[in-house]
């Protein structure tokens, strides 16, 4: 009998998980699923604590989601890639697979743990890779034969394409005829711990939180996803970053708040949706340009930037006390929550970046190492925008300033409230930057600005300029 093995990486889900669908596409073959899992390997690709445990909890929801169709998960715990692959290489002959089904992942890493493997294990099984991460599969190029490197022409050929070809959604597979005798690996519920009510785990939960969004909230999405106070946005970043919701499944839900359109509906779906389309840009360049994933500028001259030393401005930074309300008070949502509003990642990067002249990638890292939804692609996308360095990058001259972007999406300061209790008794005018004075009358000492932001303007455009030269 036929025994197909489905390799789950970042897709723990059952509905809409192409490598699954296919696998199970035969009804007389026996399915089973495997995860590895390589600690070593996520501890330096800087994987987030929360983001592990995240998984960690997801795997279990998947197992017991599978094995209610027959499809026992195996987990196996290695250290690395390479001795993932050395470990399933082993496994599959021991249980004489003969068709692997997996969904491919697109940093340099993971692209070579697939190229390994598939080599090794050559005349012994047959392997099926798909494109399923993004909406589309890759490939989108220029008239010219070129990749895309700017988003707004990216769109309109991603919308295009779409059109004359929508992308499918793949069912939940049915219960199997003839169930795998591999034995699945137990489980345990992991301690709870109070981010997990924030961040519930399973395919279920999931669903549900695109279900209320897209009936309750996608319609004031443009207007209201600018605001941390407000609960404007989806929220369901952390489970499309591991897979456990499909983002064609989250494009159906859009479009079905558009009365079916795709885009030129309404403000709100047709915003969100172009949200979707930013991340398959984001995995185009990805898979395009490897550099970006080698800790590199997408932009060549980006390298030579003069970036300031300056450990103690990078540690208040990262502990919220520049003494910029807004940027404190995001960077404490990011520690305590493991997720930070998406307006605010912009203005933090940029302060970073800008304002205290930092390199960009100190603060990639660091949001990877704290961030639930962490994703090389749209992290490093984000952060190569803010710097200038990246594709589609603000302008160098485009800084924003921490004090007019708290006045015009925190008006009454009730984010920063939240976060930076030191400064909560002030007035809504005070509170986006307090004057020396009023700094001193609180209760609580708030640290005075670590940098004047005229000052750093103009120390930013002249380091920039320097490269122009």
């Amino acid at each position: 009998m036929k025994h197909h093995l489905v390799w789950f990486r970042t897709d723990l889900r059952t509905l809409d998980n192409t490598a699954l669908w296919h696998a199970c596409s035969d009804p007389e073959a026996q399915v089973t699923a495997v995860f590895c899992r390589t600690s070593g390997q996520w501890r330096e690709h800087d994987m987030a604590p929360i983001r592990e445990r995240f998984i960690d909890r997801n795997l279990r929801a998947l197992s017991l989601d599978l094995d209610s169709l027959g499809i026992p998960l195996v987990v196996l715990e290695c250290d690395r890639y390479g001795d993932a692959n050395s470990a399933l290489l082993r496994w599959v002959r021991a249980h004489r697979i003969t068709h692997l089904f997996a969904n491919r992942e697109y940093p340099v890493n993971e692209q070579a743990r697939d190229r390994a493997f598939e080599q090794a294990s050559s005349g012994e099984i047959t392997c099926h890779w798909f494109d399923d991460f993004g909406i589309k599969p890759l490939g989108l190029l220029t008239k010219t034969g070129n990749p895309y490197t700017v988003f707004s022409p990216f769109k309109r050929a991603w919308l295009e394409r779409w059109r004359q070809s929508p992308a499918p959604i793949y069912a939940k597979p049915e219960p199997r005829q003839h169930r795998s005798a591999v034995e699945r690996t137990e489980l345990t519920a992991l301690p709870k711990e109070p981010l997990d009510r924030i961040w519930p785990a399973g395919e279920h939960a999931a669903l549900e939180r695109l279900a209320y969004f897209a009936e309750n909230t996608i319609g004031n999405y443009k207007a209201k996803r600018d605001l941390p106070a407000e609960p404007g946005t989806s929220e369901l970043s952390p489970y499309l970053a591991a897979g456990v919701l499909s983002a064609r499944v989250c494009l159906d839900a859009a479009m079905a708040a558009n009365q079916g359109h795709i885009s030129e509906g309404r403000a709100g779906p047709d915003t969100w949706i172009s949200e979707l389309i930013w991340r398959d840009f984001y995995v185009h360049i990805l898979d395009t340009f490897p550099r970006v994933s080698k800790n590199r500028c997408f932009r060549v001259d980006g390298e030579a930037i003069p970036w300031r030393d300056a450990p103690e401005d990078f540690k208040a930074w990262c502990e919220g006390r520049t003494g910029y309300p807004i940027v404190d008070a995001a960077m404490r949502q990011l520690v305590q929550t493991g997720w930070m509003h998406n307006r605010l990642r912009m203005l933090v990067a940029m302060f970073l970046t800008k304002q205290l002249l930092i390199d960009w990638r100190m603060g990639e890292r660091f949001f990877m190492q704290h961030l639930i939804d962490g994703d090389l692609g749209a992290n490093n996308g984000g952060w190569q925008w803010a710097a200038s360095t990246g594709t589609d990058a603000a302008p160098y001259f485009r800084i924003f300033n921490p004090i007019t972007q708290s006045q015009k999406f925190d008006a009454s300061g009730a984010f920063i409230r939240r976060f930076v209790p030191e400064v909560a008794e002030l007035s809504d005018k005070d509170i986006h930057m307090p004057a020396p004075l009023v700094r001193q009358s609180l209760a609580e000492p708030y640290p005075a600005p670590i940098v004047e932001l005229k000052f750093a303007r103009e120390r930013c455009l002249n380091a920039f300029k320097s490269v122009q030269k």
